[in-house]
């Protein structure tokens, strides 16, 4: 009856560390996830276009086809997202001053993303 206690016991400490792991894994992807949110909010009110913004996900999704070894598919996708979307040239533009409206640029054919 002892040693099944022994063996209960050392059950239940595998499936908590299992537990504590897949909790730290889950608080990291929440942590990513809150990251992409946080620049695709960003994106928004530069009013980034939607065609940028798909192509943003298609060159991420296009880079994450092939899984790498070690690394979990789901992070590894939020993770290039969130490379991909910081690396977007609108989060990295100087805010216009006042007196410069986007209809007073020299050429107002010029459409910038």
């Amino acid at each position: 009856e002892l040693q099944q206690k022994v063996e209960e016991t050392e059950v239940l400490k595998m499936e908590l560390q299992m537990l504590e792991t897949e909790r730290v894994r889950l608080s990291l992807v929440e942590e990513k996830l809150l990251d992409v949110l946080q620049l695709l909010q960003q994106l928004r009110d530069l009013n980034i276009s939607k065609r940028a913004l798909g192509k943003i996900l298609l060159s991420t999704l296009e880079s994450c086809r092939e899984p790498q070894p070690g690394k979990a598919q789901l992070f590894e996708v939020l993770d290039t997202l969130q490379q991909e979307l910081a690396a977007c040239e609108l989060l990295h533009k100087q805010p216009m001053e006042p007196a410069q409206s986007p209809r007073s640029l020299a050429n107002p054919l010029v459409i910038s993303c």
